[in-house]
């Protein structure tokens, strides 16, 4: 197992590396894929990765860049549809420009490219993809997740809930109608009912993306009386949502739960209270991130110069190019020169890195370990920021390698829950 540093190696003012640091055979470039939404609605999330993206590899190059190369980013805008990113993945990855890929937010891409990846053998990281299905019944050795999926994302919610809420029964969701909102409704139940077999679904609703109006809904919700509503809406459905909701009275009468409501918290009034996340641990503002002199000054210097927080999927892509950076230095260093691209993947095939808000390990099949963080919402402040929080192992709420997510998840017992660090055990 390597020990990577990714954070504590990120200096920000430091120094230029000199030419003669750089190992045997470095080029004097490296050309990196970034592949995100910067059109569409889902450019909600993309931007923040494109922006993230932007701010530390001009930090990294401003160090000296990876054994001296520089990193030149090309980005791809996924949200021209799924024919024309693995388009530009095919020309990117045979005009020789790009050695290595960082793709992609949307799921369904990442499970179109992955195969695409094996095929023409490039390597590629994703940056969010957290779909379980991506290496369920599959194998694919040019692609590394250094992030966490839908499984572990979604069970530490169930987690939560069952110790912050222990006599909720009735449960309403309202979900995303695509695979995202309902694999995160089919895990959250099924670990909601593992934890307490009592539970009952009151409401589950999946509205169409981009709805303006969701009073059809909240109606729906209101009349069944949830103890607990779910929901992974996100983007300008999720603010419309908590907009419409809290005028109606939703979060007066049911214990709210908002998986990527973090990325809210600057745009809307959430009130006090809220159960949110992040989708693992990438929250600047956490207590390990509060620690950590890269992972602030990451935050100030991207509020500085995008005029906002960076919220949870521009972590997600800050950490996933740390990883990628810290691949290349721990195969140069096993090498003593630049390294082939079968020397790449095997430093990306065991790695342990240390980013700006935890550490990821990537397991032998090629997927994450990334804790969860939990929380709540505080009601406003200067910065976001979250109380009770919760941060459950990567390791404890992740299926074992090999096994079946979904059966995973319906093993688990309320003595698990019950075992896994409560709310407000981190601060």
């Amino acid at each position: 197992m390597k020990t990577i540093l990714a954070a504590v190696a990120l200096t920000l003012a430091a120094a230029p590396v000199l030419a003669q640091d750089a190992p045997e055979g470095a080029p004097d470039e490296l050309g990196m894929g970034i592949f995100t939404f910067t059109s569409g609605p889902a450019a909600a999330y993309g931007m923040p990765g494109r922006n993230a993206a932007e701010l530390i590899i001009d930090q990294i190059n401003e160090d000296g860049g990876i054994g001296g190369a520089k990193i030149v980013p090309t980005y791809v805008d996924e949200g021209q549809g799924g024919e024309g990113v693995v388009s530009e993945f095919r020309r990117l990855a045979g005009d020789g420009s790009v050695d290595v890929m960082v793709a992609a937010l949307s799921s369904g891409n990442c499970m179109a490219l992955a195969p695409i990846a094996d095929q023409l053998e490039m390597p590629m990281v994703t940056w969010n993809c957290d779909t379980h299905q991506l290496f369920l019944n599959a194998e694919h050795p040019y692609v590394f997740r250094p992030n966490s999926s839908t499984v572990p994302e979604f069970v530490a919610y169930a987690a939560y809930v069952a110790q912050n809420n222990p006599d909720a029964k009735r449960i309403a969701i309202i979900n995303p109608d695509y695979a995202f909102g309902h694999d995160a409704a089919q895990i959250f139940t099924a670990a909601m009912k593992a934890f307490n077999p009592d539970v009952e679904v009151v409401a589950e609703l999946f509205p169409r993306m981009g709805t303006p109006s969701f009073n059809t809904e909240i109606s729906r919700i209101a009349a069944a009386r949830p103890d607990i509503i779910f929901s992974n809406l996100w983007g300008g459905d999720l603010e419309n949502f908590v907009r419409q909701a809290s005028a109606r009275g939703l979060f007066r009468s049911s214990q709210v739960v908002l998986a990527l409501g973090e990325s809210a918290l600057q745009r809307v009034d959430l009130p006090e209270g809220v159960i949110v996340g992040v989708l693992g641990d990438g929250f600047w503002n956490s207590p390990d991130a509060q620690d950590n002199e890269a992972a602030q000054a990451f935050a100030e210097a991207y509020h500085g110069k995008f005029g906002e927080w960076p919220v949870f999927p521009g972590m997600k892509m800050a950490n996933t190019i740390l990883v990628v950076k810290q691949a290349y230095e721990e195969a140069i260093a096993e090498a003593g020169k630049w390294p082939t691209k079968d020397e790449l993947l095997a430093a990306l095939s065991d790695i342990e890195a240390e980013t700006l808000t935890g550490t990821v390990t990537v397991r032998e099949d090629h997927d994450g370990l990334v804790d969860q963080i939990v929380g709540v919402t505080t009601g406003g402040g200067d910065k976001p920021a979250l109380a009770k929080m919760a941060r459950y192992p990567g390791s404890d709420i992740t299926p074992p390698v090999g096994a079946d997510p979904i059966e995973w998840v319906s093993t688990l017992t309320p003595e698990f829950a019950a075992g896994l660090p409560a709310p407000g055990s981190y601060e």
